[in-house]
């Protein structure tokens, strides 16, 4: 499996559980607790993040440049976080969802658009 295919995989994972600790705790029973309660799981989440993320980024850095892991990064924030926010947190979409994924789209092909290797 290409690096670069292996990092963006776990990226989508560390970003699964990203989502869920930066967000999580503002549907059901956790929006009613007190902050810090949310903000003591919330940790408990992103420590899991970080235990996926930081190989990620060590594998993709053999072949990708820090740029292009960024923007990686953050398409894939984006294509966990839609579904996240209409399905979990049941908040509309908006045409300019639309249009910022497609300024997202251009981020991608210019800071790929130079040869990209294994």
């Amino acid at each position: 499996m290409s690096v670069t295919l292996q990092a963006a995989g776990l990226l989508v994972l560390s970003n699964l559980f990203m989502t869920f600790a930066w967000y999580g705790h503002l549907h059901g029973d956790m929006k009613h607790r007190p902050w810090y309660i949310a903000a003591v799981v919330s940790w408990g989440i992103a420590l899991f993040e970080y235990l996926i993320q930081v190989p990620a980024n060590r594998i993709g850095a053999t072949q990708l440049s820090v740029a292009q892991l960024k923007i990686m990064q953050e398409v894939i924030t984006l294509l966990v976080f839609v579904p996240f926010s209409l399905l979990y947190l049941q908040q509309p979409i908006k045409r300019d969802f639309l249009w910022a994924g497609l300024c997202l789209l251009g981020a991608v092909y210019f800071v790929f658009r130079g040869k990209v290797t294994g």
